[in-house]
């Protein structure tokens, strides 16, 4: 997971003001910030959702697709609260999960440029 190093060496020291606490153990395929924690993990697999028809014509009311600074991403929102975010159109499936209470634009805004920079576009294998 040569992609997934890459954008470990490049990720933001803060996320929404909060500073970065990865979990543990240590892992590049992982990162953390503040408490209750977001958290990022690369490398995970396609969601069953990013292919549901259902999504792509805005009929799941669970479900969004869209764009923010330049990276597509799949919103889901979780049970308890809280949001899932999967890229989309990347060479590796970025996961990210913002708590409840957490500014979930803030979260996508201040990981893009890593984003953009250590996953090239295309399609995932």
């Amino acid at each position: 997971m040569g992609l997934c190093r890459n954008l470990d060496k490049v990720l933001p020291a803060k996320v929404d003001g909060e500073r970065r606490a990865d979990p543990e153990p240590a892992s590049a395929l992982t990162a953390g910030w503040g408490s209750p924690a977001i958290i990022l993990r690369c490398g995970v697999p396609q969601p069953p959702k990013m292919i549901d028809p259902k999504v792509a014509d805005g009929r799941d009311p669970d479900a969004v697709a869209g764009g923010v600074n330049g990276v597509d991403w799949l919103m889901e929102k979780q049970d308890g609260g809280g949001y899932l975010f999967t890229t989309a159109n990347r060479e590796a499936y970025v996961e990210v999960r913002a708590p409840e209470g957490v500014d979930s634009s803030g979260v996508l805004i201040d990981l893009a440029a890593a984003v953009k920079k250590a996953i090239p576009e295309g399609i995932a294998s």
